[in-house]
């Protein structure tokens, strides 16, 4: 692996992936009206971002950089995921809201 592969090397000025995806994954929901699509495209998203955020979290620590952008990711995406999983459970707990009559 090349010192440009890796996570965290030396890229400074450069936003984390992992607050580029958590980010996003927050976005939908505040940008897009139609929540039943947006909980498709978050959720992967956080996801993603909450895996990058671990990676790049702990090759920060091993480095002695700084993990402020690798938490902003992490938090991010949480938030993200969790909002897409607590819709997600709110739609399969109700589905005659699916039905409009």
């Amino acid at each position: 692996m090349t010192p440009n592969d890796e996570p965290t090397g030396d890229r400074s000025g450069q936003m984390s992936l992992a607050v580029v995806f958590g980010g996003a994954s927050v976005a939908f929901w505040f940008c897009c009206p139609f929540w039943m699509l947006v909980w498709l495209l978050a959720l992967p998203l956080g996801l993603t971002g909450l895996v990058r955020g671990s990676i790049e979290y702990r090759a920060a620590s091993r480095q002695g950089a700084s993990r402020a952008q690798p938490l902003t990711g992490l938090v991010l995406s949480s938030v993200g995921t969790v909002a897409a999983v607590a819709y997600m459970v709110f739609v399969f707990t109700h589905p005659d809201l699916l039905i409009q009559e």
